[in-house]
């Protein structure tokens, strides 16, 4: 199989076109004031006053203070807005003078643009630049939601029956399943979404129209023994149910066309949501969630209108709604954070249940819908739909390098610190690199979208993912001052019930992905205070970090010059060097003011995770 399949040629084409050209949103909102721009090493630190509404912003930048305006493409490939300031440009040429304006984002388009402000990035200096990480850890503490192990991404349940020889000679059925298990116990993660409810191996449609889901039976049986819960995802169209039964995407032709009869579509939802109750409980389906297709949007998944998909919705809600009304049902399931506001206004003109609004985005975090679904509550008088984000990451690409980097690592932790306000779950897409979409993987490091590679190696993106969990206990304040400070350089910060360990989680990254590589005038010095401890008080100081040189397993690859697969050799060592080491501080003890200070490297991109135990 070449790695560029006929469907991936197919993709190419046809993904980015709208299905669709209607377009809807809450309107136009005010642009925000108080735009300044901050020199900073490597960067311009770009802040403004929040606008009330508004999803995100869109920041523009141009050569001379007369424009034009273009917005800054940080070359993520989907939605450009982000959802709130700070922003840093790390893409200005240092020493040079750009000037800067921002839009407010609304649904699906940017407003007015706001009054000017320049600024130039600093040139590096002999060393790196500096920033503080203060933690106040005699705050008190508030939960910190698990925004990004409630759901994860896997790309379809019947992988896990295959019996085909996999890429690499693995076996994909048990790798797929092992990789489930790996996210269930080191992330925390409760749910999985898939594509392909109704693929032909797991649905048959019989002579007399009836259906028979013996293979999702199998598929099913198999993933619930892993523990975790599925989204069902209401998908594909079986052929016999299809208006056009040659309209397909992927190399598994995944059919992607409006059903010939509605009526049938209808059938079909209720028919399958009485057979889960049937064989697994009413009360365990009662407890999942129902996704009502997967971008439809996008002409790739869709030959239909925005009009089309509101009925596709309609008829399931009411059909799966119909057998038990406590199963949560929602969509658009949306590409780039579109459709979300026509669906909202569908449902509340025509009295359609909605549990949930769930889109994707990649490269960027996610927006906020807060006050899409807000108002909806306000307007109907219903429950605040939840907002699940059930497909994310660091691109929309296959095949993409960045997915195999340390890059990827902290923008992880970028885009689930800032969802943890504005979402109910950020489901990376997705666990593991055993994966068919557009051809299966053609070496070990090929960019793909796994957390875990073939072989079920950890890539740093896992590793971001695995230090979140580890922060116990409640969240507490942690603010970063310096050069770069809450856009370059984040963190996080936890004390544990007992008050016995505080936990500092802290990152360095951009969404510039022209900086793959990492960039030398962006790595910082960090300073660690933690404030609030009793005065005298001895403490163990431990450590783990993902960078180039920690917890990369890509970069041990790249050392045993290895060809497309590893010999059983080289897989001894790169399993042996599938692990994330704990680094001892020596003994730490808190000065007469209650404060412990520790001074780390910080490159970019960069993670450091830090666990402060009393002795």
């Amino acid at each position: 199989m070449t790695e560029k399949s006929t469907a991936r040629a197919d993709w190419e084409t046809r993904i980015g076109k709208p299905s669709d050209q209607r377009l809807t949103g809450i309107g136009e909102l005010p642009a925000p004031v108080g735009l300044s721009a901050e020199d900073g090493t490597g960067h311009v630190l770009l802040t403004w006053q929040p606008v009330a509404g508004a999803l995100g912003y869109l920041v523009h930048r141009a050569d001379s203070a007369d424009g034009p305006y273009e917005p800054l493409d940080h070359l993520g490939g989907d939605v450009l807005a982000v959802p709130h300031p700070p922003y840093a440009d790390t893409l200005a040429e240092p020493g040079r003078v750009y000037h800067y304006k921002v839009a407010t984002w609304s649904d699906g388009r940017a407003g007015a643009l706001s009054q000017a402000a320049s600024g130039r990035a600093e040139r590096a200096g002999s060393g790196p630049a500096p920033v503080t990480v203060t933690v106040d850890a005699a705050a008190p503490a508030t939960p910190l939601p698990g925004v990004w192990n409630r759901m994860i991404g896997a790309e379809h349940f019947s992988l896990l029956a295959w019996d085909k020889p996999g890429a690499g000679g693995s076996d994909v059925a048990k790798e797929y399943a092992r990789a489930l298990e790996i996210v269930r116990d080191e992330i925390g993660v409760r749910s999985v979404r898939a594509h392909g409810t109704f693929l032909p191996e797991t649905l048959t449609v019989q002579p007399d129209g009836s259906f028979d889901f013996s293979g999702l039976d199998a598929v099913y049986d198999r993933f619930l023994a892993t523990g975790l819960q599925p989204v069902v995802e209401l998908s594909f169209m079986p052929k016999e149910l299809a208006a056009d039964p040659d309209y397909t995407v992927f190399d598994y032709r995944a059919l992607v066309s409006r059903p010939a009869v509605w009526e049938h579509w209808g059938d079909l939802c209720r028919e399958v949501t009485v057979h889960l109750q049937d064989r697994y409980g009413k009360d365990t389906v009662a407890g999942w969630e129902f996704e009502v297709w997967n971008e439809a949007n996008l002409e790739v998944f869709w030959n239909g209108t925005q009009d089309d998909y509101h009925l596709l919705y309609e008829v399931a809600v009411r059909a799966v709604k119909g057998v038990d009304e406590r199963i949560r049902v929602g969509g658009p399931s949306s590409a780039a954070a579109g459709w979300v506001g026509a669906l909202l206004e569908y449902c509340q003109e025509r009295d359609v249940p909605i549990d949930f609004v769930s889109t994707h985005t990649y490269g960027n975090a996610p927006l906020d819908f807060r006050p899409m679904t807000r108002a909806f509550a306000e307007a109907t008088g219903r429950p605040e739909p939840e907002i699940l984000w059930t497909e994310w990451g660091v691109t929309p690409t296959h095949f993409h390098r960045v997915s195999d980097s340390v890059f990827a690592a902290p923008f992880v932790l970028r885009g689930m610190k800032s969802a943890l306000s504005s979402t109910d779950a950020l489901a990376y897409w997705v666990a593991s690199d055993q994966f068919e979409e557009l051809g299966w993987p053609p070496r070990l490091f090929h960019g793909g979208f796994g957390l875990l590679t073939v072989g079920n190696l950890r890539k740093p993106r896992f590793w971001a993912l695995y230090l979140l969990s580890q922060l116990a206990g409640g969240r507490i304040p942690a603010v970063v001052t310096g050069d770069g400070a809450e856009a370059l350089v984040e963190s996080l910060a936890t004390r544990a019930d007992d008050s016995t360990t505080v936990d500092v989680l802290l990152w360095n990254g951009t969404l510039d992905q022209s900086k793959i590589d990492g960039s030398a005038p962006l790595d910082r010095t960090a300073t660690v205070r933690v404030t609030g401890l009793q005065p005298g008080a001895g403490y163990t100081a431990l450590s783990r970090r993902v960078d180039e040189e920690h917890a990369n397993i890509q970069a041990v690859w790249n050392d045993l010059n290895g060809g497309d697969w590893p010999d059983e050799p080289q897989w001894a060592k790169l399993r042996a060097a599938d692990e994330l080491p704990v680094e001892p501080f020596g003994p730490l003890v808190a000065d007469d003011s209650g404060t412990a200070t520790l001074t780390v490297p910080l490159p970019n991109p960069g993670i450091r995770f830090l666990r402060l135990v009393r002795t």
